[in-house]
């Protein structure tokens, strides 16, 4: 028969691997939430479509006349998947810890000043994140914000849909005719 002090060693080392167990869990979980609708996206992981899905209306300022906050994001996450197949391995791989960075609970808490999950975090909440990113004494912070900007900016402006609210008639039609297409 176990001794007293036997009994207690083994609990309080169960105990301690418990809690060393989730700690770890912690550290390793990322945020669930809804997915945004529409079709699969090839390079963007689930969990990180979450993430900008919250992110894209904050940083380009609200959603558009005529489009629901659903659609717009839809747009602009199908033009991010578009981008990211065109990157280099070198490129998607800098895209993909900037992905594990909005995705991680802990770096989204500790690293970033998010407490909330991105799908449920107030649009003020956001911007306050995005807003320190961009000022960051870090660079890379500073990295991260520039990263979501480009990415973001790009997917977005790109689109046709974007075009009449920031004055642009599409490209010269000299353009479309060596592209081999009209206007």
């Amino acid at each position: 028969m176990p001794s007293r002090r036997t009994v207690l060693k083994v609990g309080a080392a169960g105990g301690v691997l418990l809690a060393l167990a989730g700690l770890g869990a912690d550290l390793l979980a990322t945020d669930d939430g809804p997915l945004p609708s529409g079709p699969a996206l090839a390079n963007v992981p689930a969990d990180a479509a979450i993430a900008l899905a919250a992110i894209v209306p904050v940083m380009l300022g609200g959603v558009p006349a005529g489009l629901t906050a659903a659609d717009f994001s839809r747009i602009v996450l199908a033009g991010i998947d578009t981008a990211l197949a065109g990157l280099t391995p070198a490129q998607r791989n800098e895209v993909t810890q900037l992905f594990s960075l909005l995705r991680l609970r802990p770096a989204r808490r500790w690293l970033l000043g998010l407490r909330a999950p991105w799908h449920a975090a107030a649009a003020a909440d956001i911007a306050a994140t995005l807003d320190r990113l961009r000022h960051s004494r870090l660079q890379v912070l500073r990295a991260v914000y520039q990263g979501l900007h480009q990415l973001i900016g790009a997917a977005w402006y790109g689109n046709p849909a974007a075009w009449p609210a920031i004055g642009y008639g599409g490209p010269p039609a000299a353009v479309l005719a060596a592209l081999g297409r009209t206007a």
